[in-house]
């Protein structure tokens, strides 16, 4: 089982890895301290995104350290999943600076999307989780099949738009989901990637 894992982890791409890696740590840390990551109030007080705390107390670091707590086991392991996999796929096409740069510059922007439409509307929330980014990823994914013009051996293009359509639609269905940190950050993940598409990086591939 043992070799197994590590024959699994050897195959994955490091920045991506690292972006996972981090999430797990910090989540198990809140935990062995004594912290409970359904908690509202402690979550605010360790660094999630509530819009108060960023307007009133000039707090902007929020809109990254969000990005790295999430409410709860199922919640961590779902993005996490989808993380792992999608993860890797942007970052065999973009290498690890892009991917990067999507990653981490699409959750932002999500959020700040979220803190506009919370603004706009006086509904606020606590939020956490990576989603952001994440949606960021399969944005920038989505950009390199249409370029492709689908023609990619290791994206499914079908199975990529139809998996981004849904998970946006369950977001809006569903409550308790901030759905503009998603629509954000696919957005943003889309137009880093058209960006950074023709842009080139140490250790970065070309093909995209």
């Amino acid at each position: 089982m043992r070799n197994e894992l590590l024959t699994f982890l050897k195959h994955r791409k490091r920045a991506n890895l690292v972006m996972v890696i981090l999430n797990i740590t910090i989540f198990f840390a809140i935990i062995l301290t004594g912290g409970d990551p359904m908690d509202v109030f402690f979550m605010r007080d360790h660094g999630a995104m509530y819009p108060p705390d960023i307007f009133e107390r000039g707090e902007y670091y929020r809109l990254i350290t969000c990005m790295f707590l999430h409410f709860g086991a199922e919640h961590l392991l779902f993005n996490m999943l989808l993380l792992l996999f999608a993860g890797d796929m942007l970052e065999t096409r973009m290498g690890p600076v892009r991917y990067l740069l999507i990653y981490l510059g699409g959750g932002v922007a999500g959020n700040l999307l979220s803190l506009f439409i919370a603004a706009s509307s006086g509904d606020y929330a606590v939020s956490a989780g990576a989603s952001g980014g994440i949606f960021a990823v399969i944005g920038a994914l989505v950009w390199i099949v249409i370029v492709n013009k689908g023609k990619t051996t290791d994206i499914d293009g079908k199975g990529l738009y139809a998996m981004a359509v849904l998970s946006l639609i369950q977001g809006f269905w569903e409550t308790g989901t901030d759905n503009f940190a998603h629509l954000g950050g696919f957005i943003c993940g889309f137009l880093l990637a058209a960006i950074l598409g023709i842009v080139s990086f140490p250790n970065s591939r070309r093909k995209v």
